[in-house]
């Protein structure tokens, strides 16, 4: 019986490798995403054009103006002399962000009186928007602390001190590559399980593996397994590639971390087959799977936190492997979380591989009679 399995097994990597098209399915996307991922998925804003449009001439103003320009978020400050030019700016999307100052912005300040200045952004691109007048605002914040301590070149006696925890100086890579673990894992367990049973299909072989000596759950295990191990694979390629070309410290266990790849690799092979049995040919299947991926991604916390969508949604997002793999992911690799802490979003995934891998033997043994 296991030399039958293993033959099997064999059969299925060798099927899966072989094929150039599969293969590049495999390879290409993990060596793309560890390349470009950890530098293009950023929300960090560096080199925005801003405009300034100064209707004042003194010198609180101009002291701003060259503190904002030498912002490493800012790569060009284009000095607009009108309300036109301040229209044509934005319109013409030459600046995303403009700072008016009043004229008598310096005058209110050296009176002791309220001085005011106005930020008018691109509500096109709403997100960088925002973080390019938090910039700014904090660069005012910080000039007018200066100001009321009475020492302009000195700091403001009450400072705050930022530490942050996990990820010290913020470095988006660091929230990138443990989700990149996540979603580079779905995608190749995903395509090899379900493409596996609708390749038999298209090849005319599925019905003699039915009449073969395997059961239906032999049959299934001889195609789950090949998936986990190049999931398995493609996952320890990104996590030793942020180790060691991005220098991210792996604070948790790699034991521990294995062990909770296994049981995704596992509830995602359970929708694989489950994709795999509905459908005719490889194309169905391969279009199956990225109707699957896309509202699993959009859903996982990976573009926006679970605590943004909708309360209804949010609910939904229970029955999302990803969503759960990707918080144990971030809490193994940068946390150091041990079993103890990830059970909370470990004991979902079992469900939905028990589930889902139950789903798809009930299925196999109503093709087998």
């Amino acid at each position: 019986m296991f030399r039958r399995l293993w033959s099997l097994i064999l059969k299925e990597l060798q099927a899966v490798l072989n094929d150039p098209g599969t293969r590049r399915l495999l390879i290409v996307p993990v060596i793309l995403q560890v390349a470009i991922f950890p530098f293009a998925a950023t929300l960090e804003v560096i080199n925005t054009p801003l405009g300034i449009y100064n209707q004042d001439s003194g010198a609180h103003s101009v002291e701003l103006t060259q503190r904002i320009a030498k912002s490493r978020a800012f790569s060009t400050v284009k000095l607009l002399y009108g309300i036109d030019e301040v229209n044509d700016a934005i319109s013409n999307q030459h600046a995303l962000t403009v700072v008016s100052f009043p004229a008598d912005f310096s005058r209110n300040i050296d009176s002791g009186k309220t001085a005011t200045l106005q930020t008018l952004g691109d509500g096109r691109r709403s997100n960088t928007t925002q973080i390019t007048t938090s910039y700014i605002q904090d660069i005012v914040s910080q000039y007018n602390n200066e100001l009321i301590s009475g020492h302009p070149k000195k700091r403001y006696p009450s400072t705050t001190i930022v530490r942050n925890w996990f990820n010290p100086n913020l470095e988006y890579k660091w929230f990138v590559l443990p989700c990149l673990v996540a979603l580079i894992t779905t995608v190749g367990c995903l395509i090899v399980t379900a493409m596996s049973v609708a390749r038999e299909r298209e090849q005319g072989t599925f019905d003699q593996l039915l009449v073969s000596p395997l059961t239906p759950g032999l049959i299934m295990l001889g195609k789950i397994v090949p998936a986990v191990l190049i999931a398995t694979l493609q996952a320890s390629i990104i996590l030793f590639a942020s180790i060691i070309l991005f220098r991210i410290p792996f604070q948790g266990s790699l034991l521990i971390l294995y062990i909770c790849i296994l049981a995704y690799a596992l509830s995602l092979a359970g929708v694989g087959l489950l994709i795999s049995s509905i459908c005719s040919t490889q194309q169905q299947a391969f279009l199956g799977v990225f109707g699957f991926l896309m509202p699993c991604i959009l859903l996982s916390g990976f573009i926006a936190p679970i605590e943004n969508i909708p309360e209804p949604l949010q609910s939904l997002t229970w029955i999302n492997p990803i969503r759960h793999f990707i918080v144990i992911s971030k809490g193994i690799y940068l946390k150091g979380f041990g079993f103890s802490l990830i059970w909370h979003d470990l004991w979902p995934l079992l469900v939905i591989g028990l589930l889902t891998l139950s789903l798809a033997y009930i299925s196999f043994r109503r093709y087998s009679r």
